[in-house]
C-alpha cells in the first residue's frame, strides 16, 4: 500500500520535529560550552544531515533556534544570526548536492561551509560585546568558533556517513 501524500508530509514533520529535539537535547547536555567564542556543540553533528536529505534541513534549523530562544543569553539577536548562519550553510550544501554526487565530498563541503561561516557568529558576538568588527579580538574570535566547528563536524562527518549506511536518511 503507497503512502499518502499527507501521510508522507506528516511523518517528514515528525521526523523534523525528532530532529529539533535531538539537537536541543544534546546541545543542553553541553551547555557550559555550546555558548559564546568557543562552541563545542555535539548537535553540531546533524547539520551532516542534509547531506543524505535536504527534506530534513528544517528540523535542524528549528533546533538551532529553539536552544538560542530558549536558552542564549543573546536571545532573539542569537536566533537570528544563529538561525540565520545555520539555513545558510545547509541551503548552501543542499544546492551544491547539484553538482556533487559523492556523499564524502559532501560531506567535506558541509564541513568547509560550516566552518567559513562561522563568521556570522563571530560578528554577532562582537556586535553584543561592543568588539571591533576586524579588530584582533575579532580574529580571534571567529578562530575560536571556525577551529571548533571544523573539529565538531570533521569527527561526526565519518560517523555520520557510518550511521547513514544502517539508518539510510534519504527515505525518510
Amino acid at each position: 500500500m503507497e503512502k499518502s501524500y499527507t501521510q508522507s508530509k506528516t511523518k517528514l514533520l515528525v521526523i523534523n520535529g525528532l530532529i529539533a529535539a535531538l539537537y536541543l537535547t544534546l546541545t543542553i547536555m553541553v551547555a557550559p560550552i555550546a555558548q559564546g567564542p568557543v562552541q563545542f556543540r555535539v548537535s553540531e553533528s546533524l547539520n551532516h544531515l542534509v547531506v543524505f536529505n535536504r527534506k530534513l534541513l528544517w528540523g535542524v534549523v528549528a533546533g538551532v533556534v529553539l536552544f538560542n530562544l530558549l536558552y542564549s543569553e543573546n536571545g532573539v539577536l542569537d536566533v537570528m544570526f544563529g538561525g540565520g548562519q545555520t539555513l545558510i550553510a545547509l541551503l548552501i550544501t543542499a544546492v551544491s548536492a547539484k553538482w556533487v554526487k559523492s556523499v564524502k565530498i559532501r560531506l567535506v563541503i558541509n564541513t568547509l561551509v560550516f566552518t567559513i561561516s562561522m563568521v556570522l557568529i563571530a560578528f554577532m558576538i562582537c556586535l553584543v560585546s561592543k568588539i571591533v568588527i576586524g579588530s584582533g579580538a575579532f580574529w580571534g574570535i571567529y578562530g575560536s568558533l571556525m577551529l571548533s566547528e571544523l573539529l565538531v563536524m570533521g569527527i561526526s562527518a565519518p560517523i555520520m556517513y557510518l550511521v547513514d549506511k544502517a539508518v539510510h536518511f534519504e527515505k525518510f
